[in-house]
This record gives C-alpha cells, structure tokens and sequence, in this order.
C-alpha cells in the first residue's frame, strides 16, 4: 500500500508538473507558426493557439512510464498505448480536416492493444445486480467503448475550458469510485489524468491561452474509457460521464450521420449585441447540452461552462452512489 501512495503522488505530482511548465512555451511556439484558430465566441478577433494535446500527452505519458516502473502491470501498458495513439489520431485531424468517418474508425483500431494486452475482463458488473459474463460481446464493447468515450469529450469542446474543467471531475470522481470498489492499482493509474487536466485547464479556462484540439480532446476522452475497461467500472463511467453522453446523444439524433463539427453548416448557438450565447432558432442547427442550457435565456461563456460543471459533478455524485451500490453487491 505505501508503495502505491508512493508511485500515486509522484506520477500525479510529476504529470501536473510537466503540463503546466510545458504548455506556456508551448503557446509561444504555437503562436509564432500561426497555429491558431479564431475563438468565436468572443467578440473582439482573438485568436487561439492549437493543439495543447501536445503539453497534455506529454503529462500523461511521463507519469503512466513512471507508474509501469512502480507497478508493472499491463493495465498501465494499455492506458499508455491507447492514449497515445488517440493523440496521435487526434493531432492529424488537427493538421488536416478529415471526414466524419475518421476518428471513430481508428479510435476503435487504437483499443485493440487493451485486448491484446489482456488487460480486461469479460464480466460486465451493474450494480445491485452483479455481474455478467459477456466473453465474446465485451470484445466488441472495447472496441466500442473508445470511440465513444474519444468522441463525448471531444463534442463538448465548444466553449473555454470546458472539456478539461469537465475532465477534472469526471477523472477524479473515477478515481474515487475505483477506490471504493477496492480497485486501488487502476485508481492509482488514473490519478495522473485529473492532475494533467487540471494543470491544462489553468490555460484552457475563460479566456483560452490554448486549446486542446482534437489531439488533446481524444487523448483525454480515450484515457478515460480505458481507465473504465481495465478497471471494470464502465457502468460508473458511463454514469460520471452523462452529460457529455447526453450531449453525444442530442448531436447524432439530430443531425442522424456521423459527421465533423466542421461540416454543420447550422449553429447552435447564437450571439446577442453584447456577445452573450442564445439559442439559435434555426431549425436546420443540431441539438446540443449547451444550446438546451440557453434555452432558459441568454448566458455569458463562463456561465454556460459553470452549468455544465454543475451536471458534471451532479453525476458525479451519482457515479459515486453507483460505485457503493456496487461494492454492497460485491
């Protein structure tokens, strides 16, 4: 056990350290090769470097080599490699637009070293009811499994900070509910994922120094989900990450095609003379969690982001309760 604390602070302590000593340089180095994009919601021309993915793999992947030379599990291997190459899958989208097809066929590619590693197991746990032995299916649902969650994150990357700011919750209430199904390893191992969005958001937050891009966002998203399959806690998961789900959710029933954010030609979301966000009343726009939040009126940036931090922790909450309902099962 003091081993593990031990490996836990340094490779939180360490990836939390790189990003956030990484990422100023990495704005300038961004920024004087015109690496930026417009940020459009803020009323003056700024423009906005990109991608951060780049400090943010960093972080991770520093920690989790720190973690495997404590540890030695194959887990840690499947986080590392996955993760990995959601970044490097993410970081061509962000050089050279791809279609919609692109990141969700090879994000499933990018799940199979979990299997290969055999870093899983086949029985499913739901809470109450214990658990079920899918052998053949759950090698589907890893394959799945990454994809979905690369994607959720990266289709609630529309405003200042709030993908990485949602990061820090949904990781850290993870953490928490590995913890408590006594699955101490893989809470060690996801540790390094809140600190690494944390030290990121202190750059993403209103105003953004940086954003993630695609390469950051997959990076984050596709962590998680492989933190959810090697832990065995993909039900409290799924919980934790509701509403970005839902999100995912409201974007493909809407628009009923896989497809690139880039490529709706609809918005969602409209300004009013003193920039604030409204929802747009155009029919041919996507239905998003941010334009059913401004349903109820105009808000500012950080307003809308402080909504859905406060769904972020409300599910949280219920990942939490989730996480004892299963361990009085167990």
């Amino acid at each position: 056990m003091i081993d593990l604390v031990i490996s836990a602070a340094i490779s939180s302590i360490v990836g939390f350290v790189v990003v956030l000593v990484m990422t100023p340089p990495l704005i300038k180095f961004l920024a004087k090769r015109n690496m930026a994009v417009k940020d459009m919601n803020k009323k003056e021309n700024v423009m906005v470097v990109r991608p951060g993915g780049i400090s943010i793999i960093a972080g991770i992947i520093v920690s989790e080599i720190i973690l495997y030379a404590f540890l030695q599990l194959n887990e840690i291997l499947a986080i590392l490699i996955t993760t990995t190459a959601a970044f490097a899958i993410g970081y061509v989208d962000d050089r050279k637009v791809m279609g919609g097809w692109f990141k969700p066929a090879t994000l499933a590619i990018a799940a199979i070293p979990i299997i290969l590693l055999g870093a899983y197991d086949t029985d499913l746990a739901f809470p109450l009811f214990g658990e079920v032995q899918i052998p053949a299916l759950y090698l589907a649902l890893i394959v799945l499994m990454i994809p979905i969650t690369g994607n959720t994150i990266n289709s609630i990357d529309v405003l200042n900070g709030v993908a990485s700011g949602f990061m820090v919750i949904a990781s850290f209430t993870l953490t928490i509910c590995l913890i408590i199904v006594q699955n101490y390893e893989i809470a060690v191992a996801s540790l390094p994922l809140g600190f690494v969005s944390l030290a990121f958001y202190k750059y993403h937050k209103v105003p953004s120094k940086i954003f993630p891009g695609d390469s950051g966002a997959l990076a984050l998203g596709a962590m998680y989900g492989v933190i959810a399959i090697v832990g065995g806690v993909e039900i409290i998961a799924a919980v934790a990450l509701l509403p970005a789900v839902i999100n995912s959710f409201l974007f493909l029933s809407s628009v009923k095609r896989i497809v690139e954010h880039r490529e709706i030609k609809g918005k969602p979301v409209e300004h009013t003379e003193d920039f604030k966000l409204k929802a747009t009343t155009d029919e041919t726009a996507p239905i998003t969690l941010v334009r059913l939040i401004l349903a109820g009126g105009p808000l500012s940036e950080k307003q809308v982001g402080f909504a859905i931090f406060k769904l972020a922790i409300f599910s949280g909450i219920l990942a939490i309760i989730t996480a004892f309902m299963m361990e009085i099962k167990l």
